[in-house]
């Protein structure tokens, strides 16, 4: 499952930790979200290659969502892809996607959010320019709603 991850954006490979599991004996539904937060974070070093500075207009996350598919359990990896699939004039919408090494399955599916934030303002702002340059650059025009 695993080989479909090559052509995203961003790919990060994570540890489970112990720590991760709830009394239930898998991976506590909170660690997922953080799980594609830590994406988002590589996506945007990415774009500002390799630095995660920014000044007066920042991402911020709108909206969350995550459909559970297989309990992710200690000791395992968790492979995260994460892709835009729509591109508007000031927010993106991602999919995120995790895999559980271990079992060699796709273990859950997130979709997020992002809008541009003025930090001066304190106000959404329009998608930076560069921001959409950098997805339609790798994406094509097929992202843009």
């Amino acid at each position: 499952m695993t080989e479909n991850t090559s052509d995203s954006y961003v790919t990060l490979e994570l540890p489970v930790q112990w720590g991760n599991m709830d009394a239930a004996q898998h991976v506590n539904n909170t660690v997922y979200l953080r799980w594609m937060e830590s994406a988002r974070i590589e996506m945007f070093k990415k774009m500002h290659g390799g630095d995660f500075k920014f000044r007066k207009i920042v991402p911020i996350l709108a909206w969350q969502d995550c459909k559970y598919i297989f309990p992710v359990t200690y000791p395992d990896t968790v492979v995260i892809s994460l892709d835009i699939i729509e591109l508007m004039e000031d927010r993106v919408l991602c999919e995120g996607k995790i895999y559980s090494k271990n079992h060699d399955r796709l273990a859950a599916i997130s979709k997020t959010l992002l809008m541009a934030y003025d930090m001066e303002e304190l106000k959404k702002h329009p998608f930076p320019e560069a921001w959409r340059k950098t997805f339609i650059d790798y994406y094509g025009e097929s992202i843009l709603k």
